[in-house]
C-alpha cells in the first residue's frame, strides 16, 4: 500500500505539471539560500583561517593604541629576543603611501618600513638579490626591496637589481626582488617596497614603534611569548590598555563567532523561505483534497480505513517537498560551481549541510502535509459521495 501511494503521488505530481513545480518552487528557493548562504560563509571562514595559518601559528601582533605614551624604539623592539627565551624574532613594522618613480614612470605604493627580522617572521622568497640586513637598519642606508609588480610597472622587467628608484623624491638603491607572492585576502607584497625601519621614521617622520609583529621561539612556546610580551610592556606603560597583543588564535577566535553569527542570521532569512514553501505546499494539498473528496469518498466506501487515506495525502505532500529539496540542492551545487569560477575562491557543499537541507525538507512536508491529510481521512464517506 505504501508502494501504491507513492505511485499515486507521482501520478498527480505529473497530472499537475505546473501546480506541482509552483508548490516546490518556494522549497527549491529556501534550500538554495541555505546552502549557497552557509556555503559562502563557511568558504570565506576557510579562506581567512588558511590566510591567517600562512603566517604562521606561532606569530603575534603588537600594537601600541594610546597616544599619551613615548612609543618603543627600533632598538626596544629588537632587544625583546635577547630578554626572553620564548620569543625568537621581534620586527617593527610601519606602511606608509609613497609615490615611485624610476624616469619617466611613476607608481603608487605601499612602502614598508621594517627590519631584518622581518624575513625570519614572514619568510618572503627572495627572487634575486638580498633582503635587508642589520646594517642597513643602523646606518639608516637608502636601500629597498621591491616586489615584482613594483619592478614591472617601474621597469618593464624584474631583474632591476642594482637600479636606483625615487621614493617621494629621495633616491634608493633596490638590492632585492621579492618573488611573485601571489594575491590573497590579507594583500599582496608584490606591490609593496621594504626599506630599513630607520629610514622610514626619518622620510615619514614616524618618533617611535607602534607596531611590531613577534615570532615565538616554538609554536609551545607562543602562550608564553604573550605572558611575557603582556608583562614587558605593562611594566613600560603601566597601563593594559595601552596596547594589544593579538595572536592566531586570538583571531581565529573572533572569526568563527563571527561566521556563526552570519551564519545564523543567513539561515533565519533562508529559514523564512522554507516556511513560505512550506505554506505553499499546505494550501495546494488542501486545494487537491477539495478536489478529490468523491475519490476520498469512494476509496472509503471500498474499505480504506482511514490511516490508509491519511497515509496517501502525506506522502504525496512528502514527495512534493522532497523533490523541492533534491533540486534545491543540485541546483544549489551548480550555483556554487559558478561562484567559485567567478569570484576565484573555493565554495563547497558539505555533507552535514546537504543533508541537513535534506531532513528539513521532509520536515516541511510532513508539518505543512499533515493538517491535509488528517482532514481527508476525517472525511465522511456519505458527505465525500454526495459532493459534486
Amino acid at each position: 500500500m505504501i508502494l501504491q501511494s507513492f505511485r499515486m503521488a507521482f501520478a498527480s505530481i505529473v497530472a499537475n505539471k505546473m501546480r506541482s513545480f509552483l508548490t516546490m518552487l518556494g522549497i527549491i528557493i529556501g534550500i538554495m539560500a541555505v546552502v549557497v548562504l552557509v556555503s559562502i560563509v563557511g568558504g570565506a571562514t576557510d579562506s581567512v583561517a588558511g590566510e591567517l595559518n600562512s603566517l604562521g601559528a606561532e606569530t603575534l601582533s603588537v600594537t601600541v593604541t594610546s597616544s599619551r605614551y613615548q612609543p618603543l624604539s627600533v632598538d626596544d623592539v629588537i632587544s625583546l629576543s635577547d630578554e626572553y627565551e620564548s620569543i625568537g624574532y621581534a620586527a617593527p613594522t610601519t606602511t606608509q603611501n609613497a609615490t615611485l618613480k624610476a624616469g619617466d614612470t611613476n607608481a603608487t605604493a605601499s612602502v614598508v618600513g621594517t627590519t631584518a627580522a622581518y624575513a625570519d617572521i614572514n619568510d618572503p622568497t627572495v627572487q634575486s638579490g638580498r633582503f635587508l640586513k642589520s646594517p642597513d637598519v643602523n646606518n639608516n642606508s637608502a636601500v629597498a626591496v621591491v616586489g615584482t609588480d613594483i619592478a614591472d610597472d617601474l621597469f618593464g622587467r624584474t631583474d632591476i637589481v642594482g637600479e636606483t628608484i625615487s621614493v617621494d623624491g629621495r633616491s634608493f638603491l633596490i638590492v632585492g626582488v621579492l618573488a611573485d607572492a601571489g594575491e590573497s585576502l590579507m594583500g599582496s607584497e608584490n606591490s609593496n617596497i621594504i626599506i630599513p625601519y630607520t629610514t622610514a621614521q626619518r622620510m615619514f617622520y614616524i618618533s617611535g614603534v607602534a607596531s611590531f609583529t613577534v615570532a615565538a621561539e616554538s609554536s609551545e612556546l607562543v602562550d608564553a611569548a604573550e605572558a611575557d610580551l603582556t608583562e614587558e610592556l605593562m611594566s613600560r606603560f603601566k597601563d593594559e590598555d595601552a596596547f594589544s597583543v593579538m595572536n592566531q588564535s586570538t583571531i581565529l577566535e573572533s572569526m568563527d563567532s563571527i561566521t556563526n553569527t552570519m551564519a545564523m542570521m543567513f539561515g533565519g532569512i533562508a529559514g523564512i523561505s522554507l516556511l513560505v514553501g512550506g505554506i505553499g505546499i499546505m494550501n495546494i494539498m488542501l486545494v487537491s483534497v477539495a478536489e478529490r473528496t468523491r475519490e476520498i469518498g469512494i476509496r472509503k466506501a471500498i474499505g480504506a480505513g482511514r490511516k490508509r487515506i491519511l497515509l496517501q495525502f502525506l506522502i504525496e505532500a512528502l514527495v512534493v517537498s522532497t523533490l523541492g529539496g533534491l533540486i534545491g540542492l543540485g541546483l544549489s551545487w551548480v550555483l556554487l560551481a559558478i561562484l567559485s569560477l567567478a569570484m576565484d575562491m573555493t565554495y563547497t557543499m558539505s555533507a552535514g549541510v546537504a543533508l541537513l537541507a535534506v531532513l528539513f525538507s521532509i520536515a516541511i512536508g510532513v508539518i505543512f502535509g499533515i493538517n491535509p491529510a488528517n482532514k481527508a481521512a476525517k472525511m465522511p464517506p456519505i458527505e465525500a459521495l454526495r459532493t459534486e
